[in-house]
């Protein structure tokens, strides 16, 4: 996997541009996760969310034989602007515990809500494990 990163762009913090794939291999692709438990219970701030979200979709990685080193975009649905730029430490450590120095593409939306009102943020998935 190459990360695309023109020289005349400033590099972005927290995520890349792109990936270039360039083998074969498998592709993962998780339906968006939010941040509830186990048993559908919910915390009620933001980064706590987050936290739990990562840890759903590391766990449904290592299902596929795949990690964080695997993912090739995120696409995060979030309800608040400001709970999420509030939560911005929080966030950072989920990341840091899940992910690792792993940044890949990512587009970030502020929607008015999701599904189950409880929900503050719901992440999507794409990952791809080469071939051996």
């Amino acid at each position: 996997m190459r990360i695309l990163q023109p020289a005349e762009w400033s590099k972005p913090r927290g995520f890349s541009h792109g990936v270039e794939i360039a083998a074969p291999g498998r592709w993962i692709v998780l339906a968006g996760q939010t941040g509830g438990d186990e048993k559908g219970d919910y915390p009620t701030d933001m980064a706590a969310q987050v936290a739990s979200a990562l840890r759903r979709i590391i766990k449904l990685l290592a299902e596929a034989g795949a990690g964080p080193q695997h993912i090739v975009r995120l696409t995060w649905y979030l309800t608040s602007r400001a709970e999420y730029e509030a939560a911005g430490p929080g966030i950072g450590a989920a990341w840091r515990e899940t992910l690792g120095k792993n940044f890949p593409p990512s587009t970030l939306l502020y929607i008015a809500g999701l599904v189950d009102e409880r929900a503050k943020v719901e992440i999507e998935v794409t990952a791809f494990v080469p071939g051996a």
